[in-house]
């Protein structure tokens, strides 16, 4: 008598790289975005306003698909990942962009792929080659370079605040790729969000109540962004590519943002892009395709 036995067919080795890359499409619109609303409105009102929004669509999303509670375990990593996406890295990108142009700006965020490769093997304990390292290493050096470069051999003082965004984005992303693996990608943003919002509301009303001047259209159309794109829809994919392919190993997908962004900012804010640039996001591509094989 034989025997059949049915297996479930394998993902696509790109795949997760597909998902990856649609959501940093979307998160490399951010700082242009984060720019413009920067104009109308205070960069505090901003994260807390983007929250806001994003946290009562997340809230109509889970009502609509009766999604399960988080767990114990699950409530402590959305906790985290909350500090690091929902609040840190919105606010203190948005208090960077007062004072630097997006497409310097953009160029700090390659950093987010290294801070979230270490927090995610000293959180996760994700095991990591010795070529993984040097490759992520040298794409972190590529764009400190590039910094240094655009900001003629020093760092401006918008270039911190953005360093700590990077680090908590970082920690927001170890976290909810993690809670992600048993929750699900687009739960875990949602849940994120939704939680936030005995916080998010009433930090939004109070910063919005001192306001004498009404925001510009663009400013309005750009917190909008912010909230539905950036802060909710940007992270179904994303979080669905690393419980795919690793937290660490998708983060390197983000190595490209900065240049879709500098693209982006380019085209919508007139910026003005050199040679150098895309010179430079030939050599990243080729270091995320490195990193890939390692």
């Amino acid at each position: 008598m034989s025997r059949s036995t049915t297996f479930a067919p394998p993902a696509p080795a790109l795949l997760p790289y597909v998902y990856a890359f649609i959501g940093v499409l979307v998160f490399a619109f951010t700082l242009p975005m984060t720019r413009v609303a920067v104009q109308s409105f205070d960069p505090w009102l901003i994260g807390m306003g983007r929250a806001s929004i994003g946290g009562l669509c997340a809230a109509l999303i889970l009502l609509a698909t009766r999604s399960r509670r988080p767990t114990a375990t699950e409530w402590r990593g959305i906790a985290l990942s909350c500090t690091g996406v929902i609040v840190g890295w919105p606010v203190f990108s948005s208090i960077g962009m007062q004072t630097v142009p997006a497409s310097h700006g953009a160029v700090l965020t390659g950093l987010i792929p290294l801070a979230t490769a270490i927090l995610s093997a000293a959180r996760n304990g994700e095991s990591l080659s010795r070529r993984f390292w040097l490759l992520s290493l040298l794409g972190a050096m590529l764009v400190l370079l590039y910094a240094f470069y655009i900001g003629e051999g020093a760092l401006q003082a918008g270039d911190l605040w953005l360093a700590l965004a990077v680090f908590m984005s970082g920690l927001g992303y170890v976290e909810g790729g993690r809670v992600a693996r048993t929750l699900g990608g687009w739960r875990t943003i949602c849940w994120c969000l939704a939680a936030s919002l005995p916080l998010t509301i009433p930090a939004t009303l109070w910063l919005a109540l001192p306001m004498q001047q009404p925001p510009s259209t663009q400013a309005v159309m750009a917190l909008l962004y912010l909230a539905i794109f950036s802060s909710l829809l940007g992270f179904f994919p994303w979080y669905k590519a690393m419980t795919m392919g690793g937290v660490a190993r998708i983060g390197q997908v983000q190595l490209v943002q900065p240049f879709l962004t500098i693209l982006i900012s380019a085209l919508w804010l007139g910026e003005q892009v050199s040679l150098l640039t895309w010179l430079s996001c030939v050599l990243i591509i080729a270091i995320i395709a490195a990193s890939r094989r390692a």
